[in-house]
């Protein structure tokens, strides 16, 4: 992985883009779970993985969760912080991987298929492991609500984000690949 001053910038750019759409859009998906809140912050998230790599696509995630951990979700503490980055890091690294491996239209919708899906498994023992110990919420209330909240919610946003990046990838690339032909 090698960090050129202009990737970094790119890259920082991406991460600050992804903070501002988690700050200004956000909305409850499952009435039964008002605090679950779809946000389209991880567009950006994919965008840098497809574009640079799935490291680098980590490196924003964990930008952005960061930010995210001490402003908007301030109260999950360092537990929401790193549910976070299981849940879209895990997407992101298998996303980012299957498309630089396979390095088509095909490649990108199975990386986004696949990382949406091992997002969505993933979470599940994050769930019971993480909000049974440190939200303390009973074994059984979180086993309960793991098809009718914590599964969907993760399908939804998940793939909402992936169509996102599906739609959006090619002409953000392109911005960003000229700025890099631009000779000073």
């Amino acid at each position: 992985m090698k960090l050129s001053v202009n990737k970094m910038v790119k890259m920082g750019v991406l991460a600050a883009l992804s903070i501002v759409l988690m700050i200004v859009v956000r909305f409850p998906i499952i009435p039964a779970a008002p605090y679950l809140e779809y946000e389209p912050a991880d567009v950006p998230v994919l965008i840098a993985a497809f574009l640079y790599g799935p490291v680098e696509g980590l490196i924003v995630a964990f930008i952005m969760a960061l930010v995210q951990a001490f402003t908007v979700s301030a109260s999950s503490g360092w537990v929401g912080l790193i549910m976070h980055v299981i849940a879209t890091g895990t997407f992101v690294l298998v996303a980012g991987l299957i498309y630089k491996r396979f390095h088509t239209i095909k490649g990108a919708a199975a990386g986004l298929i696949a990382g949406s899906l091992l997002m969505t498994l993933i979470m599940v023992p994050a769930n019971l492991f993480f909000t049974v110990r440190f939200f303390n919420q009973p074994y059984e209330t979180v086993v309960k609500g793991l098809l009718p909240i914590t599964i969907p919610f993760n399908l939804i946003k998940s793939l909402t984000n992936s169509l996102l990046t599906f739609v959006l990838y090619k002409s953000v690339s392109r911005i960003l690949k000229v700025q890099e032909n631009i000779r000073e």
